[in-house]
């Protein structure tokens, strides 16, 4: 019985034991997965395979496919009609078995019942403008979209098609194999639309004399990408999020009124045939001027085509080799003028078309725009490998295509303009002509992802822009000591990311479902960049590694992870935070200065090191420390600041005597400051902590605590700091690097911002 007895007890007694530790159990936190902010993004990037490194890099069965295209086009001067006739060679490099083919159709964009204006959003604005309001209420939508009249094999065979709004799917009369190509022809026309009036990428603006300038894009039935990402990217084109194209030649003959002067894609390979001879002399001129634009076609010689309208026709022959697109302009009222540029060991010609109402803007710095951002780009990059870049003038036009593009920018009927006008038209040029690497080159998708494009070429604009006022200080307006760019300073990002988070989207997003288009694709990228490589990274790390991905993937198709991953490979530089911060949230950067410290060495014990001693039942001589007392406490008094130093500590002097020689002893630090700073961080991203300490004899230091640092706490962090000065003022992110939304806790002492009222107020009192 007895035994039973201590039996039960044992039992009761585990039974206890397991409850309590059950509760001790539900005491504790519940588990949780990696939130840590400096997590690799492998749940995020695609798995690398054969098509595409690990690295960043193109993989050993990397493949795209070729579309050339043999096309014949007119426009009529008089009814605005575009008809054309091409001849698509599409090759099959991918493994991959095709049964059809997908082929854009971006002018569908513009027919009638268009579905883009089905998916937009509208609402009643109680006042607006005339012109809004006709063009939302009284207009009848404009009908551009193509007119497809035939598609065939060369041979006259009729293919079956099927239109889906801006893609059309083609059928092939028997499978397409790896490494075979396939021939087919489509016959189409389109009423080209005014752009001024109507919108759009492409188009015409019509004078009040009749003349028209074209500017023309979007203008062929063109082959969709199809790789080993998307497969077919047949995404449709809704006119936000643009082009996604393979690489091919283009021989394109172009038929307009003789009077006209045409320009595009590609070498003009019938020159002599429509330049004058005069135009033919000056053009030889150009080749060989570097400082200064030859003009080819005057202004009065523009004029004077602008009265004579020709009623016969003349065709330019244009021919292109490993372009992923195609464009041209034309007019009978353009002005022409180039200068050669020196890339390495080749020149290129910086190009510039515009009428009369672009002068004297035009004619003053538009081509010399133009050849600064070749310099630029191709210092950042590779040197540009076409022969030319044109800018050409349109009236609120900003719109990019190989070797040229339009450009807004226009002075009064006076010939006047401001800054805003001059800094604008500077500014389009150089984003413009920068899209020939970013993305004409350096191929990637926007019809996914718009701010590889868009955001990469706005951060070389923000370097190219500072580059051209460099190159040419005559460009700057008086006072300005360098250029104003609106993109890529970090302070200028700070109201978009500190809004309202509604309204928001991650920079990974597609771009036509993205809140705030400009800021997101191009201004925040811009200014991620920006930041990675003058703070995180530093100028060299971050060139070499930007020039690596531009050569690895120029006439190729990259997608994020192939960028993100060769910024890595090529600088040993962990970058997953930054991309998982700035690139896949909205979160925002905010660091300040939550609390600071100060104490001084003491030769009497403080209350820390009497507990300590206590906890470990020890006397305190038998511990040799070394006693600091914080300044403001109860331990503090005047005579433990003056005395401040290693000599104020019995047991430090001793350990130096014993441990330093003469010479060490008078080579090491003497601090007398010690202070201990907390940094807090209210915003979600980390960052680094650039700090700058201001001394009380004036001088100043910088200091900077790489992101790492916030690994284990995301909320706030400590530095202990020793100074052999004292230290007045400690500001965070003095020069606004980091893009902090809340500039209101950087500073201790905490500054003092002064009302409007106060300052209004003071006003009055004086």
């Amino acid at each position: 019985m007895r035994l039973l007895k201590l039996l039960c007890l044992s039992v009761a007694f585990m039974s206890l034991s397991v409850m309590a530790q059950d509760q001790k159990q539900n005491e504790r936190k519940p588990g949780h997965t990696n939130e840590n902010k400096f997590k690799q993004l492998y749940e995020e990037f695609a798995t690398p395979n054969m098509f595409r490194t690990g690295s960043g890099a193109p993989g050993p069965a990397y493949y795209q496919q070729q579309a050339d295209y043999k096309m014949d086009i007119e426009i009529n001067d008089e009814t605005a009609v575009l008809s054309g006739n091409e001849t698509i060679t599409y090759t099959n490099n991918s493994p991959d078995v095709l049964t059809y083919l997908w082929v854009q159709l971006d002018q569908n964009v513009r027919i009638k019942e268009a579905p883009k204006d089905a998916i937009a959003t509208s609402r009643i604005v109680p006042a607006q403008s005339a012109s809004k309001f006709t063009s939302s209420f009284m207009n009848e939508n404009f009908d551009g979209g193509f007119n497809i009249e035939n598609v065939s094999t060369t041979d006259g065979k009729v293919l079956p098609y099927t239109i889906n709004q801006t893609m059309m799917r083609v059928e092939l009369p028997k499978a397409l194999k790896t490494g075979e190509k396939f021939e087919f022809k489509i016959k189409w026309w389109y009423q080209i639309n005014n752009h001024v009036t109507d919108g759009g990428r492409s188009g015409y603006e019509l004078f009040p004399d009749g003349n028209r300038n074209y500017v023309i894009a979007q203008f062929y039935p063109r082959m969709a990408v199809y790789n080993d990402v998307e497969g077919w990217q047949n995404s449709q084109f809704w006119g936000r999020d643009e082009f996604a194209l393979p690489f091919g030649n283009f021989e394109v003959n172009i038929t307009v009124p003789a009077d006209h002067l045409l320009d595009g894609t590609g070498t003009l390979t019938n020159r002599k045939d429509v330049f004058t001879r005069d135009m033919m002399k000056r053009y030889e001129q150009a080749k060989k001027s570097y400082d200064e634009p030859v003009v080819i076609s005057t202004q009065e010689e523009a004029e004077a085509r602008e009265q004579k309208r020709s009623k016969k026709k003349a065709t330019w022959k244009l021919y292109a080799e490993n372009v992923r697109d195609f464009g041209f302009a034309t007019s009978r009222k353009y002005i022409w003028d180039m200068m050669a540029v020196k890339l390495g060991d080749r020149d290129v010609m910086a190009v510039s078309l515009y009428s009369k109402e672009g002068n004297p803007l035009w004619e003053q710095w538009s081509t010399k725009a133009v050849a600064s951002t070749l310099k630029s780009y191709s210092r950042m990059t590779f040197d540009y490998p076409y022969h030319k870049a044109i800018s050409v003038h349109a009236r609120r036009q900003g719109m990019e295509y190989p070797m040229i593009c339009w450009n807004y920018g226009r002075p009064d009927e006076n010939g006047k303009y401001d800054d805003r006008t001059k800094y604008g038209m500077m500014s389009v040029i150089i984003h413009e002509v920068g899209h020939n690497f970013f993305p004409m080159i350096i191929n990637s998708d926007e019809r996914q992802w718009t701010w590889m494009d868009e955001g990469l070429n706005t951060f070389m604009q923000y370097v190219a822009e500072q580059d051209f006022a460099e190159w040419y200080p005559k460009a700057l307006s008086e006072g300005d000591e360098k250029y104003p760019s609106r993109r890529g300073p970090a302070k200028n990002i700070t109201s978009y990311m500190g809004g309202n988070q509604d309204l928001i989207s991650p920079i990974m997003t597609k771009g036509l479902n993205v809140y705030q288009f400009g800021n997101n694709a191009y201004g925040k990228p811009a200014t991620a960049l920006n930041i990675l490589r003058e703070t995180v990274m530093g100028r060299d790390l971050f060139d070499y590694a930007f020039k690596e991905y531009a050569n690895r993937w120029k006439f190729k198709h990259p997608t994020p992870e192939d960028f993100f991953r060769t910024m890595e490979d090529a600088s040993a530089f962990d970058l997953d935070w930054y991309w998982r911060g700035w690139f896949y949230t909205t979160n925002w950067v905010d660091i300040g200065l939550k609390d600071v410290k100060t104490y001084y060495v003491s030769s009497e014990p403080n209350q820390y090191a009497k507990n300590y001693a206590q906890s470990k039942n020890l006397k305190l001589e038998d511990l040799d420390l070394v006693y600091l007392v914080e300044e403001g406490s109860e331990e503090y008094d005047e005579k433990v600041r003056q005395g401040s130093s290693q000599d104020n500590s019995p047991t430090l002097k001793a350990y130096m005597m014993e441990n330093f020689t003469p010479e060490e002893r008078r080579l090491i630090k003497q601090p007398k400051y010690f202070y201990n700073i907390t940094f807090e961080k209210p915003g979600g991203l980390v960052m680094p902590i650039i700090v700058e300490f201001t001394y009380a004899d004036g001088s100043s230091k910088m200091e900077t605590y790489p992101a790492q640092i916030w690994r284990y706490n995301d909320n706030e962090v400590s530095k202990a700091i020793a100074s052999e000065k004292e230290i007045v003022k400690i500001t965070v992110d003095p020069n606004q690097e980091t893009a902090d939304i809340d500039t209101s806790n950087n500073s201790w002492p905490k500054e003092v911002v002064e009302s409007e009222f106060e300052t209004f107020k003071k006003t009055i009192e004086d």
